[in-house]
């Protein structure tokens, strides 16, 4: 089927769609999510193709200002809000750079697919001529396509509608909407929000009446989202505001519930967070001033501005003069965070429409500020979890040195790695060590690791005559299997979510309303790896270093190193623990001589992966760099072992990773005492 009539800008008019892409011309293309994120990727995606086109210095490029690269990424957005919002499906953005042809101009070509064609897209108008639906969650769709383009269309193929639209970029300007507010004179540009900007004599405010106030949210938004600290929001926040909306401004945020706590309904004391000024010789006066007293504002937070008194002027510069002052709630959720106040010197009003743009961008100021709350709160609530979770230090064992390597995949939060030195008793001539890693990351494994750490410490401490290592994890994977540690297991996750976030505990409560569907808690992964031995000292006259016995419960196989470069595994795979009943462990015995050295790793370490998709043990890797460290000291080989798995791949290590060294002193060599100290954060080292 050909393509429908098309509607253009002017009005009235029917035109031919944009001509197929031909051999050599800029095209660029991506498949897009059907979900809110969307229509900022597809601005991103449109940002990055014009830098490329305008670096390589392509002919057409030439003709790009910065008001075709503005409407280009506000139609990309508006298109692909579209899609998502009547379609529901993936989508797909076709951008192409056409070349001018015979007195045709260069132009900018966009193409939204989606994979519905039988929904129509939304067009209906309610009886004043506007469109109907709420422009916050529909966008303001084909109004205002038909103000931007030259001219648009819709094309239906077999299982897939597409909405074009295409902007010249020599002599042609952006006609008003008909019957609808005029198109600006000037978008805003997405590089003007990441730099200083211009010193203005003469503010204008028509530019945030239209498309300029669109693209500024759009992209303040796309800044704020991905900030998890709310000092940083408030910071960015304010010299997005400075001077393009007003002279000054200054944000208060309450803590009410202490670091990182989450503000409820202003029931604590405000903090001014943050003070920006467009003069920077005011800016100390300014702070001055506004700290004596916060502004005052309604309980409960109440929408919109309120106008507040202006500073007096002898308290701040002598040319500062009277002006107008608003502040404006920080609310998410019913609950107050803070608040906005923003100035503008030698005026007696501000305009409604500036008024009301920076209502909006306080509302998406605020869910920031939230989002990094509960982030701080999630992490705090990890750190501590994560002190009880591993050892404050490792235990000193005569005669042999240790060294631990501990970098959990979440930078600050517990994960499902864990280790462990420690004596078996006071007196006892033996001492445990352990590397395990849980099935999965985040709370839940570190809920199982909160089980599996204490449990083996007091299965391998009991005093009892049998203390094969074999007969300790025998018992540890029949208590993994106890179905009584499943709700102690749903106990603690439940705690852990509803501490991490205080309005899941109001969701909680709502679940048990009358008429609610109840949530079935989610079942927490029960699967461990575990490497777990006992090495008992010997003397001189026995031959020195260590006795070693030790277990491997489907964990990567430890390696021992000897002095003269050879690697050899010391232990043989079993099976998971938590997964089969009448499984028994079995264990090897072997003497760890002096001047060798015992590695043990977490899957983090074998299976780092490469670009390629070469995992780093793959053809004996992690044995080949282990027999690169003979003659190295404990630490020393852990921090290279360390270095290589980062260096292995491109990507940031996203697994926990964990190793942990055991090396018998060489011979003859005086036993030294110390003791590993190293606090548990994103990389723990502990070394005797």
């Amino acid at each position: 089927m050909g393509p429908l009539p098309t509607q253009r800008a002017t009005g009235g008019e029917l035109s031919l769609p944009p001509r197929p892409p031909l051999p050599g011309q800029s095209v660029a293309r991506t498949s897009l999510p059907g979900n809110p994120l969307a229509p900022g990727a597809a601005r991103r995606f449109v940002r990055a193709a014009l830098a490329d086109w305008t670096g390589l210095a392509l002919p057409a490029a030439a003709a790009i200002t910065d008001r075709a690269a503005d409407d280009a990424v506000l139609l990309a957005a508006e298109l692909v809000t579209n899609a998502v919002v009547h379609a529901g499906t993936n989508v797909e953005l076709l951008f192409r750079l056409e070349d001018p042809d015979q007195g045709t101009p260069a132009a900018l070509v966009l193409e939204v697919s989606d994979h519905h064609p039988t929904r129509a897209l939304r067009q209906e108008r309610s009886g004043d001529g506007e469109c109907g639906g709420d422009p916050d969650e529909y966008g303001r769709g084909l109004q205002l396509v038909a103000a931007l383009a030259e001219c648009w269309g819709i094309t239906y193929r077999p299982g897939m509608k597409t909405v074009w639209a295409r902007l010249p970029l020599d002599g042609w300007d952006a006609c008003p909407v008909p019957g609808g507010e005029p198109a600006i004179q000037r978008g805003l540009r997405a590089a003007e929000l990441l730099a200083p900007a211009p010193r203005r004599a003469l503010r204008d405010d028509e530019e945030w009446t239209g498309r300029g106030g669109l693209s500024f949210l759009a992209e303040a938004s796309d800044l704020l989202a991905g900030q998890l600290d709310e000092d940083l929001v408030a910071a960015l926040a304010g010299q997005l505001l400075v001077p393009r909306l007003a002279d000054w401004c200054a944000f208060w945020l309450e803590d009410t519930a202490g670091a990182g706590g989450y503000g409820r309904d202003g029931g604590g004391t405000p903090r001014l967070a943050r003070v920006w000024h467009a003069d920077e010789s005011a800016l100390e006066a300014l702070r001055s001033v506004l700290e004596k007293e916060p502004p005052r504002m309604a309980e409960p937070p109440i929408p919109g501005p309120v106008a507040v008194p202006w500073p007096a002027p002898g308290d701040l510069r002598a040319d500062t003069g009277d002006g107008t002052a608003l502040a404006y709630r920080l609310v998410v959720g019913g609950h107050g965070l803070g608040t906005l106040l923003i100035g503008r010197r030698g005026v007696s009003r501000i305009p409604d429409a500036v008024a009301s743009l920076v209502e909006d961008f306080a509302r998406r100021v605020a869910l920031a500020i939230g989002a990094a709350r509960r982030y701080a709160r999630q992490v705090t609530i990890s750190r501590v979890l994560q002190r009880g979770l591993l050892p404050s230090q490792v235990a000193q064992i005569p005669g042999v040195r240790s060294c631990v390597v501990y970098e959990p995949s979440d930078d600050g939060l517990a994960g499902g790695d864990f280790y462990d030195v420690f004596q078996a008793g006071p007196g006892a001539r033996r001492w445990c060590f352990m590397l395990g890693d849980v099935q999965g990351s985040g709370p839940e494994a570190a809920v199982v690791t909160g089980l599996a750490r204490p449990w083996l410490r007091l299965l391998a401490r009991e005093d009892h005559a049998d203390h094969e290592v074999g007969h300790v994890l025998d018992r540890l994977n029949r208590l993994l299997l106890d179905d009584a540690t499943e709700a102690a297991e749903t106990a603690a996750s439940v705690v852990a979510e509803v501490a991490a976030d205080p309005l899941a505990a109001e969701a909680a409560a709502q679940e048990e309303a009358p008429g609610a569907t109840a949530v079935e808690p989610r079942p927490l992964p029960r699967f461990l790896s575990l490497l777990y031995g006992e090495l008992v000292p010997l003397t001189p006259e026995d031959g020195g270093g260590a006795r070693c016995t030790l277990a491997c419960a489907g964990h990567p196989l430890p390696l021992l190193l000897h002095p003269d470069g050879t690697v050899t595994a010391a232990a043989v795979p079993q099976v998971l623990l938590g997964v089969v009943d009448d499984v028994g462990y079995e264990s090897q015995t072997f003497h760890l001589a002096p001047g060798d050295t015992l590695l043990c790793v977490t899957d983090g370490v074998t299976e780092r992966r490469s670009r390629g998709g070469r995992m780093f043990d793959d053809g004996d890797g992690l044995a080949a760099a282990l027999a690169d460290c003979a003659g190295l000291p404990a630490r020393d080989i852990a921090d290279r072992i360390r270095r290589a798995v980062h260096g292995f791949g491109e990507a940031p290590v996203s697994d926990d990773l964990a190793l942990l060294v055991l090396q018998a002193e060489p011979a003859p060599g005086p036993t030294t005492a110390g003791t590993g100290t190293g606090t548990v954060g994103k990389t723990v080292t502990g070394a005797v």
